[in-house]
């Protein structure tokens, strides 16, 4: 489980929190809290919840289904 998790918390963080580069636009463009964001970019420990992937997942536009195909869970 920590292993999947990781991959789901640095697949958010490479492909769409770096590339921002700005924590405050990620956090308000995906209606999740800008602490979550300094989480999932400098944490190795956390441990992200359902319900900020359903955030983010909405705010793109695409399922959960969707998204764990595309981290490969």
């Amino acid at each position: 489980m920590t292993e999947a998790n990781r991959k789901i918390v640095e697949f958010i963080r490479d492909e769409w929190v770096i590339p921002v580069n700005n924590n405050s636009k990620f956090a308000v463009d995906h209606n999740i809290d800008e602490k979550t964001v300094r989480r999932i970019r400098d944490d190795e420990n956390y441990q992200i919840a359902l319900l900020t992937i359903m955030r983010i997942c909405h705010a793109r536009n695409m399922t959960l289904a969707s998204f764990f195909e595309m981290v490969r869970i």
